[in-house]
Order: structure tokens, then sequence, then C-alpha cells
């Protein structure tokens, strides 16, 4: 089993490192259903059912491959399944989240990386409103957190805040949402809802985050998160795992993370749903691997933040 440092000196285990650092032989693949009780499963079945029958009456295509009747079809289904069925370690992936020494200021679990289905997928959630996803994605946030929260004892999850902005654009919180899909396979695990934008007193540049090198992104997310006064009490010495949709440099995360130890949060790690190569210094982002859609714009395999 693997062993990496992490912050305050343990090492973290049961948690693979980077796949395109240290490459799996291969994942064997696992039962469909995500439910050991055979009621959950009938009931996972009358819902692929109802799917099935809805998609008659309002025909929908494959986000990822373009096939017909299902917004993600049971073959891209199961390709994702592949792609996040081994969480693993991301950080040294993300400058913001390195020390000089190579030291880790904050370990990161990642469901998979962002690419192919994956990445497919997790855009047209995010910007087409494609909330039939919500499911599927969450599955696989679900399989990263449990990994990541392996013996680590008592902790909560803290959702990052979307902005107003992209809230009023979107109609709701893509990490919020992708943490209410993953909510039934983490009986338990509290979520503490505690993060907001800091508004007004913080710095504002044009655009988003698209583009920007690992400078430009730490200098835009500086001082934009705030716990509120009731919200410091839901974390003050309380051991947190902060949660995100994608990971580029991981200038959101340490910004959360920045915003929560304020507070007397003890910050214990990320988990996010798929992790992402950062952009270089000047902005250009690391060439993605082709995908296997080829129907659909696939400009969609490069992430923009909200911020």
């Amino acid at each position: 089993m693997s062993r990496r440092p992490s912050a305050g000196g343990r090492a973290v285990t049961g948690v693979r490192p980077d796949p395109d650092l240290d490459p799996p032989d291969g994942i064997a693949a696992r039962h469909r259903s995500d439910h050991g009780s055979a009621f959950l499963r009938f009931t996972d079945q009358l819902t692929g059912a109802a799917a099935d029958l809805l998609s008659l009456a309002v025909p929908v295509d494959c986000v990822s491959c373009g096939a017909e009747d299902r917004a993600l079809c049971i073959p891209c289904d199961r390709r994702i399944r592949h792609l996040t069925a081994a969480p693993f370690r991301a950080e040294s992936g993300a400058p913001a989240l390195m020390d000089v020494d190579g030291s880790v200021l904050l370990p990161v679990v990642a469901a998979g990386v962002y690419r192919e289905e994956l990445a497919q997928a997790l855009l047209s959630f995010k910007r087409h409103g494609q909330q039939q996803l919500k499911r599927s994605l969450g599955r696989a946030l679900a399989g990263a957190v449990r990994a990541a929260a392996e013996g680590s004892g008592e902790i909560c999850l803290v959702p990052v805040p979307t902005s107003t902005k992209a809230y009023l654009n979107r109609g709701f919180s893509p990490v919020h949402l992708l943490l209410a899909g993953a909510s039934q396979q983490l009986a338990g695990l509290p979520v503490a809802d505690v993060l907001a934008k800091a508004g007004g007193s913080v710095l504002q540049l044009p655009g988003g985050q698209k583009g920007l090198g690992r400078g430009a992104r730490a200098l835009r997310v500086r001082g934009s998160m705030r716990v509120s006064r009731r919200g410091r009490a839901k974390v003050a010495g309380r051991r947190c795992v902060i949660i995100d949709d994608v990971l580029t440099t991981g200038s959101t995360l340490a910004e959360a993370a920045r915003a929560l130890h304020a507070s007397g949060a003890q910050v214990t790690g990320a988990v996010v749903l798929a992790a992402t190569r950062p952009p270089d210094a000047e902005g250009h982002g690391a060439p993605l691997p082709k995908t296997r859609g080829s129907r659909h714009d696939l400009e969609k395999n490069k992430p923009r933040k909200d911020e």
C-alpha cells in the first residue's frame, strides 16, 4: 500500500498515488449496484425503468457518446465507474498545495482524472444543467470520500461555495448537488455548509479562472472565502474535509482551508471528483488525451472554475 506524507507529518494509507505517475495494472469490474440491501437494489431498478419510460416520451442523447435514450448510457456509466474505481492522491499536481521543499500542505483525494467520459459528464452536469447525472457522479464522489475518511476518525464534510453569479446563471451549486447525490452512501458523515464567498471585501479580477496561471489564480481567490460567526461554532475544533468538484492548481482548496483554519477548524484534507493537470506559469493547459466521444464539442475538456 502506498504511503505519502500528509499535512501534519502523518502518512496517508489506503489511497493509491496519482495514476499518471504510477499507472495501475488494471481495475476489476464491480457490481453495478451501490447497495447491499435488496430493497434498495430493487428501488434502483425501478428508478432505471422509470428513466427508460421517460426517455420514450422525451428523447435525450448520452452526454458522452451521443447514444439515444439516456443522458448517460449504460456503457458510458460503466466507463465512469471504471475511471473512478480507485481514488488516488492528487495534491502533487496542484502547485498551491505543495511547499517549496516538496512537502504536502493539504492532502487531496480525487475520484478520477479529469478526462474522457468523466470530464464530459461533469461539464454537462455543470454547464448544461444535466442534473440526471447527479447520481452517477455523486456515487463516484462518495467513493473518494470513503477512501479519504478511512481511518481518519470523526470528520465533517465542508463543501466549497459557488459564486453568486454562477449560482444565478445555473440555478444550483454543483458541489452541493454532487454532495447531495453522494449523501445516501455516506451515512454518518455530517455536512457543515459553513463556507461562503467574502463578497465585496476581496479583490475582484475580471473574467473567470480559465487560462490563468498559478500566480493569477492564487491572487484571484485570496481572501475570497469566509466562515460566518454561526458557522464557526459548527467547525471550531472539528476535523474537516473540504469537498470540491475539480482540482486544478489547488488555489481554491487552499483558500477554503485558510478560511476554515482561521475559524478554528482542523482541516485534515480535501476530496474532489476529478483532478486535472494544472496550466503552466503562462496559463497554457497541459495537453489532454483524446476522448472517446466524437459527436460532442469536447471544448468541455478544459475546466473552468466559478471564482
